[in-house]
């Protein structure tokens, strides 16, 4: 089954970006980049990562949310709320950036979300709705409620502005870091890795951008990989990666930016976490960790490279860390 054509929306461009770069300066903190010595040793290669891990919620969320509520004010200034469906960060940032511009949130979670993010939603102050058997369709449910009370719905992967706001964590890398060769980015809506990609094909045409997304929630790789939109079913521990229908807008912008498109296993993202919390003394997720787990795949190619690694979330619970710390490590493999 795939889904239908692609809205007419304008595609993310640079100069969008950086209008977005703009607007978020005086809002939320330039993320940290390092190079991590022991995966840096472990790849044989120069090893450098962006921490979203260090946002305010824990994921790189916050930027599509703020650009994209920010430009829907100036619109509509009169705007009362903003609805949106997550598995959870995207949801948390859009609580959070609703609560700072004084308006209120509803985020419809499918039944079964991730507790921790859940728990923090309800702690920003949003009004949290659990239905849904998975994301597209609490996504339903989140757009029929928008209409019903007039408020904004904001779609992780049909918005403009979302891509555009998150791909600013690839300007911020480029201005910092000249001459890479690969960046490694997780995929779930494909935002971000359109985003980045987006970013990459103006200020770094010769890097070569790598989306990563769960083997459990293979839609939009394997939509990427057809050239058209395919969906599939999703079950995943991942629950940042998942996507059972791709989002048109933001399939066209992957397709058109992104160079190679990877699935990781279960397995293989849990040993990424624990190589996080042992080589670079990182609590990630196992979706903010799928970016590592896609460059292990590719270890061999990766020697004598500077490589980036998009680390874009920090909300595990504390059964999948057990889980992660159990299994063998990936950086003595």
């Amino acid at each position: 089954m795939s889904v239908g054509p692609a809205p007419r929306v304008p595609a993310p461009s640079a100069a969008g970006v950086e209008s977005a770069a703009r607007s978020l300066a005086s809002l939320i903190s330039e993320s940290p980049l390092v190079r991590c010595e022991a995966l840096s040793r472990a790849f044989s290669a120069d090893v450098w990562l962006k921490l979203e891990v260090l946002s305010a919620i824990g994921s790189f969320k916050l930027r599509g949310a703020f650009i994209a509520l920010l430009r829907e004010l100036e619109q509509v200034p009169q705007l009362a709320g903003v609805v949106t469906s997550s598995t959870g960060n995207h949801g948390q940032a859009v609580a959070y950036v609703a609560r700072s511009l004084g308006r209120s949130a509803d985020i419809f979670l499918p039944r079964g979300a991730n507790p921790l993010k859940r728990q923090a939603i309800l702690a920003i102050g949003a009004n949290v709705h659990d239905v849904g058997q998975d994301l597209d369709e609490s996504k339903e449910f989140a757009r029929a409620f928008a209409r019903e009370q007039g408020h904004f719905f904001l779609d992780d992967g049909e918005s403009l502005a979302v891509i555009e706001g998150a791909a600013t964590v690839a300007l911020e890398v480029t201005r910092r870091l000249p001459e890479i060769d690969w960046i490694f980015t997780p995929m779930g809506s494909g935002s971000l890795a359109g985003g980045v990609g987006t970013v990459l094909r103006q200020h770094a045409p010769k890097t070569r951008v790598v989306a990563v997304q769960a083997a459990g929630s293979p839609a939009m790789v394997l939509s990427f990989r057809a050239g058209r939109p395919i969906s599939s079913p999703a079950q995943t521990i991942a629950d940042g990666l998942i996507c059972r229908e791709p989002a048109s807008l933001a399939l066209a912008t992957v397709m058109a930016t992104v160079h190679r498109a990877l699935l990781v296993g279960e397995d293989e993202m849990l040993q990424a976490v624990k190589a996080f919390a042992e080589g670079a003394h990182l609590l990630v997720e196992p979706s903010g960790a799928a970016g590592l787990a896609g460059a292990l795949q590719m270890r061999g190619e990766l020697r004598g490279l500077r490589i980036v690694l998009l680390v874009t979330g920090a909300n595990i619970t504390a059964e999948l860390l057990q889980q992660a710390l159990a299994t063998r490590s990936p950086l003595t493999a």
